[in-house]
């Protein structure tokens, strides 16, 4: 028997992305954004407000970083979701992480975090169903440590998930199947 829950953001998993950005003095700024996905193959849309420091800055520069948040560095992860960048000088020293200048676009690349997908600013949306920045995604980098044979291992990036109903963190490791492929068995 199915029983009836409140609505919420009830999609699971939500990716736990980590939004990064250089303030106008120069420094990083980090946010952490459960709302956003991939538009197309090459076109990122996150849900973020006006309100957000991350969302000026993006405008002021043009670009932004996002970055899969992993297993290993969830306090830090969520530090990013609890503390405005409004309020919030040097989150990313805080929370005892560095950057590096990303190599395509104005943004810094979280050294810590094991994916990244750097992008250009292409226009935000604001409309009765949400808002957002839409960003072009020019380049991708992952840590070498993700990437045994040089190839990408998604099983070591131990990507986070959030779950909106219990407001709990969930570790993504563990491949189940091969895409494109298992489903043809029932064809």
């Amino acid at each position: 028997m199915r029983k009836k829950l409140n609505i919420t953001e009830g999609i699971f998993p939500m990716p736990v992305l980590m939004i990064a950005t250089y303030n106008e003095d120069g420094s990083v700024n980090v946010m952490n954004a459960a709302w956003g996905t991939m538009q197309e193959r090459d076109t990122v849309a996150l849900n973020l407000t006006e309100s957000h420091k991350t969302v000026k800055n993006i405008k002021e520069r043009g670009a932004f970083t996002v970055s899969i948040a992993d297993a290993a560095h969830v306090t830090e992860a969520d530090y990013f979701g609890v503390a405005s960048g409004n309020q919030t000088t040097d989150k990313l020293g805080k929370a005892g992480l560095t950057a590096s200048k990303a190599e395509t676009v104005d943004a810094p690349v979280i050294n810590e975090f094991p994916l990244c997908l750097e992008c250009e600013f292409v226009e935000y949306q604001t409309n009765e169903y949400g808002c957002g920045v839409i960003g072009k995604v020019v380049n991708v980098t992952a840590d070498e440590r993700v990437m045994p044979n040089g190839k990408l291992d998604m099983s070591l990036v131990n990507a986070i998930a959030f779950d909106p109903y219990t407001h709990g963190y969930y570790k993504v490791s563990e491949r189940v199947g091969e895409a494109f492929h298992d489903g043809m068995k029932l064809k």
